[in-house]
């Protein structure tokens, strides 16, 4: 005979299995559009790429059966929508070369900081691992791209001349357009704290860091899990000048990149809004609002330091 216990389990596994069933048709399967512009790179790089990455950030991407099957479905579906936002190797040759430098260089930092291809992809994926020779060739490809040039003396000159139009330009800030997320350029930001600096040689910038009181307040307690609404960043960005012996110098003003704290005007991104800035008309960037996903998009690489990458360290952390 069968037990009663064994019985009343019948109509719950016939539920569940109702819902498995249901569930697959509440679905938008991945399209693949079509490769237009596909990135220019050697087969050794384009290799590496595709094993790794086209899955999510191409237009041609190869599913599993597994893959399509509701509700692992809708997290695929949604890691290639994120994905694709960010950079498609399907269009990468539409960017600017400078774009397509950032988006390199990105990408083998996130990398190099374990954080791409992502865990569960390579648990069902493993042939997606990449090994410690194929970090090394992407890295050598991105500083391939991006060779060191080194300045003259009208570089300097033309810097200085740039700097000072900076200053005049920020100072008289109401005429300075607001971006398209409604976050407003920051000409107090000179009176803040500089918290970090910082240098990219990928596409020969350097970074100064400014936070307000509310954001140098939060660092010094402790207090970036999150940050608090009303935390502030500036970051001012040169391009560097070169020396052969190696001393770099803060050379033509570059950009303005700016990060402010409000959990109600930015719920999609964890709070933060951003801007940036650019030239010496500091021009907002991006068309519309949505320029703020991809931007948050960026930082999600550094949620263990509330979405901010450049934190000073603490007193315990310095050798």
């Amino acid at each position: 005979m069968v037990s009663s216990k064994k019985l009343r389990l019948w109509p719950i596994a016939g539920i569940l299995l109702v819902g498995i069933i249901s569930i697959q048709f509440i679905q938008v399967p991945v399209q693949n559009d079509k490769v237009t512009h596909p990135i220019n790179a050697s087969e050794e790089v384009a290799k590496i790429f595709r094993k790794a990455c086209y899955d999510c950030h191409s237009n041609e991407s190869k599913f599993n059966w597994y893959d399509k099957v509701a509700p692992v479905s809708w997290l695929v579906n949604h890691d290639v929508k994120v994905a694709r936002s960010r950079f498609n190797f399907s269009t990468f040759d539409t960017l600017s070369a400078t774009d397509q430098q950032v988006r390199l260089w990105e990408m083998v930092n996130m990398v190099l900081a374990g954080k791409m291809p992502l865990n569960s992809y390579t648990i069902l994926h493993p042939e997606a691992k990449l090994t410690p020779h194929d970090v090394e060739v992407l890295k050598n490809y991105v500083v391939s791209i991006s060779p060191t040039r080194y300045h003259d003396s009208s570089q300097i000159k033309s810097a200085e001349e740039e700097q000072k139009v900076l200053v005049d330009k920020s100072t008289a800030s109401k005429n300075i357009a607001v971006a398209p997320n409604g976050v407003r350029f920051i000409p107090d930001y000179k009176n803040w704290e500089v918290i970090s600096t910082t240098s990219r040689f990928d596409n020969h910038t350097m970074r100064v860091i400014y936070g307000n009181k509310v954001t140098v307040n939060a660092i010094q307690s402790g207090r970036i899990k999150p940050f608090p609404d009303g935390a502030a960043i500036v970051k001012v960005v040169y391009n560097i000048i070169e020396e052969k012996n190696g001393e770099v110098y803060p050379g033509a003003f570059n950009n303005i990149q700016i990060m402010i704290k409000d959990e109600k005007r930015f719920p999609e991104s964890k709070g933060w809004g951003f801007g940036r800035f650019n030239g010496k008309g500091l021009k907002p960037y991006g068309e519309t609002a949505a320029f703020n996903t991809t931007c948050y998009n960026c930082h999600k690489i550094a949620d263990e330091t509330g979405y901010v990458f450049s934190i000073p360290l603490e007193n315990k952390d310095l050798k």
